[in-house]
This record gives C-alpha cells, structure tokens and sequence, in this order.
C-alpha cells in the first residue's frame, strides 16, 4: 500500500480576503474552477456555504463528479471538519475512489501587501487505484483551478 500523497497549491491575490471567501465557498466559484475538467453536483437550492448549515465532522450532503462534466466517476461526502468562517476550512470527505481524501484551503495575509492575500491550498490523499496517473490528474486539475480563480478574481479587482 502507497504513502498518501501531498499537494500544495499557492494563488497570490490583490483582492479583500471577503471577495476570496465568497468565490471559495460559492458553487459557482467552484464550478469556474473545475471546468472543464470536472463537474460536482450539489442539492437545489444550495448555491453556497451559506446555504447548508455546517456540524463539523457531519456529512453535507453527497456529490457526484464527472469527468468532463458528463461521465460520472466518483463521489465525495461532503464533510468539512473545521470551518474558520472568512478564512478557510477542512474538508476530509469519504469518496469512492480514495481511501483518504483531505482538503485544507486557507486565505492567508501576505505581510508585504496588506491589499494581497494568499490562497493556499494543501491536499493530502491516497487512491484506492493508480496513484501515479491519480497524482497526475489531480495536480493538473488544481494546477488548472488555480489559475480560473487567478484569473477570475484579477478581472473582478
């Protein structure tokens, strides 16, 4: 059995840490983010964090992901084990395809820019099934994310 695997992605952005929350916590940051890579499925009516009522450690409701938004590959519990409103969260969701799956995403001042935040992102995770091409896939998806929220929110400045 292979050691899980770790990622961190970093994102430096001239916006208020409250518009990098709200991109973060909303669906359609997420979404944004995601294409055309993936597509994660939520219930109707939530169209963000705020919208479902958090118990840390509780399952939020399931998700269903698919590959280039239409072949279904997987599904994540959603669960978020610490929340830290405004300035990141924990999630370590169940998902069929990992037998451990943790995402930290922090919003982080940077100390030589007080209009600068940093967004940092650290994944720790560990394939049921091809580690190497599941590191791969997983690195350029984030890769991917990071540079739509870059982009995304330079634009909204």
């Amino acid at each position: 059995m292979s050691d899980p695997i770790t990622l961190r992605f970093e994102s430096r952005l001239s916006v208020p840490e409250s518009r990098i929350w709200q991109w973060i916590t909303s669906l359609d940051g997420i979404a944004a983010e995601l294409r055309p890579w993936l597509r994660m499925t939520a219930p109707k009516g939530i169209h963000s964090l705020d919208d479902v009522q958090v118990r840390c450690g509780t399952r939020l409701f399931r998700s269903y992901i698919f590959l280039f938004g239409v072949l279904p590959i997987d599904y994540s519990d959603m669960t978020l084990v610490a929340l830290d409103p405004g300035k990141g969260f924990l999630e370590q969701s169940p998902m069929g395809s990992m037998t451990l799956w943790r995402h930290e995403r922090r919003i982080l001042p940077c100390d030589d820019d007080p209009d600068s935040h940093l967004l940092v992102d650290q994944l720790t995770f560990k394939p049921r099934l091809a580690a190497p091409l599941t590191r791969w896939f997983i690195r350029r998806v984030f890769t991917h994310r990071h540079r739509v929220l870059r982009r995304r929110l330079s634009a909204a400045a």
